[in-house]
């Protein structure tokens, strides 16, 4: 990644419906939501949303797949990845250990702390594995 893709991506994230619509698309990984449904969820006309998906389509952000007669929008996981580790890259001056919270806060939901209020399979199996490494 470099600087000016990095531009493009935050860019293209620093408009409410854009973000709001990109954040939606991560919480739906891996299955994706047709462009209608976007559109219906975000509550805004199915041109104004057609818009905001080619900006974040444009930056690398998100990918659309045709199937049958919808087109399935997913996040480009790769991409926000790529654009946090460039902005991380020299973090601290070269001390992970200064780095570490902040990376562990990109990853809430494999910490023993944010499994308080989740019920099921994947809360105890992350809270017995913090059990065992205690």
């Amino acid at each position: 990644m470099d600087t000016e893709r990095t531009i493009v991506a935050l860019a293209a994230l620093a408009q409410p419906t854009r973000l709001e619509t990109f954040r939606l698309l991560v919480e739906r990984e891996p299955q994706g939501v047709p462009a209608g449904e976007l559109a219906r969820l975000m509550d805004v006309p199915q041109n104004t949303m057609s818009s905001h998906l080619s900006v974040l389509a444009r930056a690398g952000l998100i990918t659309g797949e045709r199937q049958s007669r919808s087109i399935i929008y997913r996040a480009h996981l790769d991409t926000i990845r790529e654009v946090a580790l460039f902005l991380l890259k020299d973090c601290c001056g070269g001390r992970p250990d200064l780095c570490a919270p902040l990376v562990d806060d990109l990853v809430p939901c494999c910490t023993p702390q944010t499994t308080a209020g989740r019920s099921g399979p994947a809360a105890q199996s992350t809270e017995e594995s913090a059990k065992e490494d205690a």
